[in-house]
C-alpha cells in the first residue's frame, strides 16, 4: 500500500465514519473497486477507526473528561452507600444509558458476528447497496422530527435501547452508524445537540470493541505494512474525522441533514446497478490508478 492509498482511504474512513453515510460501506467499495481487500485491508481498517477515535475525544473532550470524572464518583457512592439511581444527574443518567445502549449490540453481534464478517469480506457488493438504501430510509424518517428537546439527563432506558438495537445493524457495511443513531435518536425525541453527543460517545466502546476483536484475525504479514503508510492512514482520519464531526453538528442544526438521506439513496441505487451489471457480466470492475479494467 502506498502513502496515497494510505491518504485516500485516511479521508474516506474520516469523513464517511461520522457523516452518516457509513464508513464500512465505503471503504468496502473503495476496497472493492480496487482489489485492496484481504488481511491487509483489515489490519488498515483498524488503524482507520483508531484515528476516529482520536477525532471523538478531541471533538468532545469536555463531556467525556465530566463523563469519567462522573463514573468514579459513582464508585465512590456506590462503595460509600451514597448511591441513588433515582437522584442521578446528567453525567449519571448518560453513563447508564450508554451501557445499556450496548447491551443489543453485544447480544446482536454475538449472534450474527459471522454474517456480519461473511458479508464484510465477499466480493459482492449487492448487500452494500440494500444497506446504503436502509440508512437513506432512516434519514428521511429521521429528517421528519428534529424538534425534539430531551438532553443527557433525559434519556430514558426505551430510547437507549432503541438506540443500541439501531447500532447493532451497523456492522453491515452501507449501513451507517452514527446515521442510523443520530435518526433513532431525534426519533426518540433527543435534542440535535444530545443525539449527536450520545451517538458519537456511544461509538467510543462500540469502535474501539470492534476493532480489538477484529485483532485476532491480524496475521504477521499484516504487520509489513510501513510505519509511514500507518501514520499517514492515522493522522488523515483523526484529522478529517474532527472535521466531520463539526460539519454533521453545523447541517444538523441548520437543518440540511436531508443531503446525506438523498446522497445514500443514489448511491445505494447505483451500487445496486453496478453489482446487477457485474454479475451478469461475470466481471468485477476495478479500478488501477484511474483505469477500469475487467
Amino acid at each position: 500500500m502506498s502513502i496515497i492509498e494510505a491518504l485516500i482511504q485516511g479521508i474516506v474512513q474520516g469523513l464517511t465514519e461520522f457523516l452518516p453515510v457509513s464508513s464500512s460501506g465505503h471503504l468496502s467499495l473503495y476496497q472493492h473497486f480496487t482489489g485492496l481487500s484481504g488481511e491487509s485491508g483489515l489490519m488498515f481498517s483498524i488503524i482507520l477507526h483508531v484515528g476516529t477515535l482520536v477525532a471523538v475525544f478531541g471533538a468532545f473532550y469536555r463531556l467525556i473528561w465530566d463523563l469519567i470524572l462522573e463514573f468514579f464518583r459513582m464508585i465512590r457512592d456506590i462503595f460509600t452507600g451514597k448511591f441513588s439511581f433515582k437522584n442521578r444527574n446528567a453525567e449519571r443518567n448518560m453513563i447508564f444509558m450508554i451501557i445499556l445502549a450496548l447491551v443489543p449490540l453485544a447480544i446482536i453481534y454475538f449472534l450474527l458476528g459471522d454474517v456480519y464478517k461473511a458479508v464484510s469480506s465477499d466480493n459482492d457488493i449487492m448487500v452494500e447497496g440494500f444497506c446504503f438504501l436502509l440508512t437513506a430510509t432512516l434519514l428521511f424518517l429521521a429528517d421528519r422530527k428534529t424538534n425534539g428537546t430531551k438532553t443527557n439527563g433525559q434519556i430514558t432506558p426505551r430510547d437507549a435501547l432503541v438506540i443500541g438495537t439501531l447500532q447493532a445493524v451497523a456492522p453491515l457495511p452501507g449501513v451507517s452508524r452514527s446515521g442510523s443513531t443520530i435518526a433513532s435518536g431525534l426519533m426518540c425525541g433527543l435534542s440535535k445537540e444530545t443525539a449527536v453527543a450520545f451517538s458519537f460517545i456511544l461509538g467510543i466502546p462500540a469502535i474501539l470493541g470492534g476493532s480489538v476483536m477484529e485483532l485476532k484475525d491480524v496475521t504477521s504479514a499484516d504487520l509489513n505494512l510501513p510505519i509511514s503508510v500507518i501514520l499517514v492512514g492515522l493522522i488523515t482520519s483523526a484529522v478529517v474525522g474532527f472535521l466531520s464531526i463539526k460539519m454533521v453538528q453545523w447541517l444538523l442544526k441548520s437543518d440540511r441533514f436531508k443531503i446525506f438521506a438523498i446522497y445514500t439513496l443514489i448511491l445505494g441505487i447505483i451500487v445496486i446497478g453496478v453489482s446487477t451489471y457485474e454479475y451478469i457480466s461475470g466481471s468485477p470492475i476495478v479500478f488501477a490508478f484511474g483505469n477500469a479494467v475487467a
